[in-house]
């Protein structure tokens, strides 16, 4: 288990690096004097950076057929239960959600995202909307079996996709504040999908599909939402209270929005 946690640390460094990497050759070619070729180059911006999770995602499709990465797929499933047989966790049910919380979690001690609280709970809300378009649909299409047997949904990983979903919602939220919330937010979804795999639960390849498809629909969330807020919210400035509650025995807060007209 030592070898998966550097490994997963070492994974949110370099995916995080090669992310920034993609952003900032995109950035480089913008003009900003000319809106045009502003916009233009904006768009290939927002294409280049989608060049990650569609490889992830390509690699996890290839993998379906019988080929290198399916027989990589059957090794080290047969590596895990010969080193950790009968190795079993759920931590891997709570970490998909941790990078998500923590956005949330940062806020509450002070320390502010990109977006106000309405924008980043639409935002992370459209993510899930997007990658539950992509993952139910594709279980059912693709009859996969889980290496445990137990049933044919095994691709894509959903718990997967949710981590690398969280992953890149929390660096899309603090990525100009520091990397290390970045670092910390793919080693938690990298460990949320490697332990995926010795829950003998999917197959590797199931895992990296997951990762893309996870990341690509937080991008396209970020991509779209400029749109959907000013069809939603146009002309309609917000004031949101915080109101503690107490019900059942359970204390907390509740925000109430007010849209004034």
């Amino acid at each position: 288990m030592k070898t998966l946690f550097v490994c997963t640390a070492s994974f949110g460094i370099l995916f995080c690096n090669a992310q920034q990497i993609v952003v900032d050759r995109s950035n480089s070619l913008q003009v900003p004097e000319n809106k045009a070729t502003s916009k233009t180059e904006g768009t290939k911006a927002s294409l280049k950076a989608l060049i990650i999770p569609v490889g992830l995602i390509t690699y996890g499709f290839i993998a379906l057929g019988k080929n290198e990465l399916k027989q990589l797929d059957k090794s080290t499933k047969a590596t895990i239960t010969t080193n950790h047989f009968g190795y079993k966790t759920t931590v891997d049910n709570y970490l998909q959600f941790a990078p998500a919380i923590s956005v949330y979690a940062l806020n509450v001690c002070g320390v502010k995202g990109k977006n106000n609280f309405r924008d980043r709970t639409m935002l992370y809300a459209l993510s899930t909307i997007i990658s539950t378009g992509f993952v139910k649909p594709l279980k059912y299409v693709t009859k996969s079996a889980r290496p445990d047997g137990s049933c044919n949904n095994s691709f894509p990983s959903g718990h997967t996709t949710t981590a690398f979903a969280s992953a890149e919602f929390l660096r899309q939220e603090y990525k100009d504040v520091s990397p290390w919330y970045c670092i910390a937010g793919y080693a938690v979804a990298a460990t949320a999908g490697s332990l995926r795999v010795y829950n003998n639960k999917h197959w590797v390849s199931d895992v990296v599909a997951g990762a893309g498809f996870g990341i690509l629909s937080t991008k396209i969330a970020y991509w779209i939402y400029p749109s959907i807020k000013k069809k939603l919210f146009k002309n309609k400035p917000m004031n949101a209270l915080m109101m503690p509650y107490h019900q059942n025995g359970t204390t907390g807060v509740a925000f109430v929005y007010n849209f004034r007209k």
